[in-house]
Order: C-alpha cells, then structure tokens, then sequence
C-alpha cells in the first residue's frame, strides 16, 4: 500500500510539480528581464550611430530573417537583430479591434516560440527588442550574451498594453501542465497497470491491486462528480488570486522608476516623471486613467497619479483638494511609463495584494485535495463493492 502511495506521489504530484517550479521560475525571470529593459534608452538613429556599445530597446516591425539575422525596421532606423541565445516571445492578438489598456489574467497567454516560427510571421508584425547592442560583422546589431540575454517579443495592438500583458505573462497558466507531465504521467501509469496485473491472479495481494488501478484513474478525477464541484471552486479561487498578484505588480510598476525618497525622477529620454496625490480626482473620465479600476478608494486614503510633469516637478501634494487637469501629471512619451491613478500608496496596495493573493492561493489548493480525496473515498467505495460482489457470486 505504502509503495502505491510513494508511486502516485512521485509520478502524478513531485515530478508535474518540479516542472511547474522551473515553469513559474522561466517566466518570473522573464518579467524581471523585461522590468530591467524597460528602463533603458530607446534606440534611436543618433545612438545608432555614435554608441559603441550599450543596453536599449527598440520597437519596429518585422521585416525579414535570413535563419541567423532578424531584421526589425521603425521608421527612421533599421537594425539587425543575431538570433543565437535569443529569447523570443509571442503574445496573443487582443479580442476585438482594440486592445485594452489593461489585461486581467484570465486572458490568452503569451507564448514562447522556436527561431524556427519566426519565418512564418507576416511582414509589419509588431516586434520590441531589448538588449546589447555592439558591432557585429562591421555593424551594430543586437546581441544576446550569458549576461545580458536578448529578449524579443512580437506582439499585437498599442505598445501601453505591452507592459501590462508582460506583468500577466504566465500568472494563469496551468502549471501543473508543462513539459514533464506527460511522461511522468505515461510512466506513473505504466508502473501501476504493471503493479495490477501483477498482483491480481494472487489472491492474497488482491487488495492491492485493487488499489491500484484506483490509484491508477487519480488525475481524472478532479473532472468526476462529486467532487468536481471542488475542482470549480479551486479554479474560481486560483482565478482570483491571479489577479490580485497581477494588481500587485501593476501597483509596483511606477515605483521602479524612483529612488527611495523621491517624488520626481527622468525618464531614459529625459522627461520629467513623478506623482502627485490627491482625495478627489477630476469628474471628467479621461482626465487620468485607474490603473486598477475595479479597486475602490477606502476612507483615509489618496490617490497616487502617476505621469509626465512636463518639465515642471510637483513639490507639493493636492491633499484635501480636488485635482484637475492642471495639477496632475499627463500622458508619458514613454510608452512603457505607467500613466494613471493608483487608490492609495502603492507599496501599501502591494503588500495587501501579496497576503491576499496567498491566502486565496493556499485556500484553493486545501479546496482541490479535499475534492480528490472525496472522489477518493467515493470512486473506492463503488469498485470494492462492485469486486466484492464479483468474487461473492
């Protein structure tokens, strides 16, 4: 008994569960890679011509690949992109004709692809290049290095929204699925179809066979009734918990700009960038964005607004005022430059979204081994019955 329990914890829990470590890790750097890149200078044709080497970004569209060169063009600059070490990412087109500006995790996600894929990309496809540019062959290209690797994402819809589909990247996927879990599957259920019917002409070891081939069906089981209606509230729960760790990193966005202290900072392009708060924000909805616009204000708190100060630093909060259009900050030339209201002081936010988001996530997994376990005891209870009955007859 004890070994059937070791086999199903081994192959259906501990292997699927180490993928999904090295799963959420890949895509955890991935956001990190992306947070440190967008900060940097962008590409333009004067740094093109005079740096030697440096770290940027660039955003063009694809033009052609030779199977070694990716050539990505804007509309004053074309630049050479190596493909060794790249990593290159996908994301899903936006539903509809417009992209939001704002992606909740319950949305399509992104995918990382094979150099081999990027040939079938139409011409124009939207591409953001962040890395090492340094001379290659004669000319500046960009290069991915053990130190700096060279993200590439193509991508559909405005270049706002890139930002906040990067912050989702991955937070809803199925972790559970990935590459290992279908050979630890395979295998797991190899060994107990051996394990059953090798025990089971032994009429001494017929409990344990029976055991197994139980345990043997265990990953169908979330999907059986009753215990099913567990597996749905597991998924409404994980779904949740999705988004409060997605409004955790969406609050934390503008604070990477800011120095400890600091109420106003450079972009890389030299615009002023800062905030100002508030208790009121204008009546007029397109004033300034939330950027967490299903979160209500609570008594005690301000709003944080977040944007471009247009050469004029604000020194002094609106506290107890009523903003308007003058007092707060405006639309950031810089796409990747948060721009909007946040409902109290972000690192408060953030912390209050972490506890949240665990203890949504801790509940959801209590809720899924108490609906396996139901379907258990459920499902064992029917087939040593129904084995008891063969054998009496």
């Amino acid at each position: 008994m004890l070994v059937i329990i070791a086999m199903v914890v081994f192959w259906y829990g501990l292997i699927p569960m180490v993928g999904a470590f090295f799963n959420h890790r890949s895509w955890r750097n991935f956001r990190q890679r992306f947070n440190e890149l967008r900060l940097k200078p962008f590409l333009d044709y004067t740094a093109y011509q005079t740096t030697e080497e440096g770290l940027f970004r660039f955003i063009g569209g694809f033009e052609s690949t030779d199977g070694h060169t990716l050539w990505i063009r804007s509309t004053k600059l074309t630049v050479p992109v190596a493909i060794a070490g790249a990593q290159t990412y996908i994301f899903p087109m936006p539903k509809g004709e417009t992209a939001p500006d704002t992606f909740y995790p319950d949305e399509e996600a992104p995918e990382r692809i094979r150099w081999d894929r990027v040939s079938t990309l139409t011409e124009g496809a939207r591409v953001f290049i962040g890395g090492l540019l340094r001379p290659l062959d004669n000319r500046m290209t960009f290069v991915s290095t053990k130190e700096n690797p060279l993200l590439v994402i193509f991508y559909d819809g405005p270049e706002r929204s890139l930002t906040n589909g990067v912050v989702r990247a991955g937070q809803r996927q199925n972790e559970y699925w990935n590459r290992l879990t279908p050979y630890s599957l395979t295998l797991g259920a190899f060994s107990l179809i051996i394990m059953v019917f090798s025990f089971l002409p032994r009429p001494a070891f017929r409990l344990t066979s029976i055991t197994a081939f139980i345990a043997l069906f265990i990953p169908f089981y979330p999907f059986l009734p009753p215990g099913m209606i567990f597996t749905m509230l597991y998924r409404r729960l994980r779904r949740q918990a999705g988004i409060y760790q997605f409004c955790r990193d969406l609050v934390r966005l503008p604070l990477a700009y800011f120095s400890p202290g600091e109420r106003t900072t450079k972009l890389p392009d030299g615009e002023s960038y800062g905030y100002v708060s508030c208790t009121v924000l204008p009546t007029d909805e397109k004033a300034v964005p939330l950027l967490i616009p299903e979160e209500p204000l609570r008594k005690g708190r301000n709003w944080y607004v977040f944007g471009s100060l247009n050469g004029e630093p604000q020194t002094e909060d609106t506290e107890g005022l009523r903003a308007d259009r003058e007092h707060l900050p405006g639309k950031p030339q810089d796409f990747f430059a948060p721009w909007g209201a946040i409902p109290g002081e972000p690192e408060t936010l953030a912390k209050g979204y972490t506890v949240r988001g665990r203890i949504l996530e801790i509940s959801a997994w209590i809720t899924f081994l108490v609906g396996l376990v139901v379907n258990i005891f459920f499902i064992g209870m029917i087939v040593f019955v129904g084995m008891a009955i063969f054998f009496l007859r």
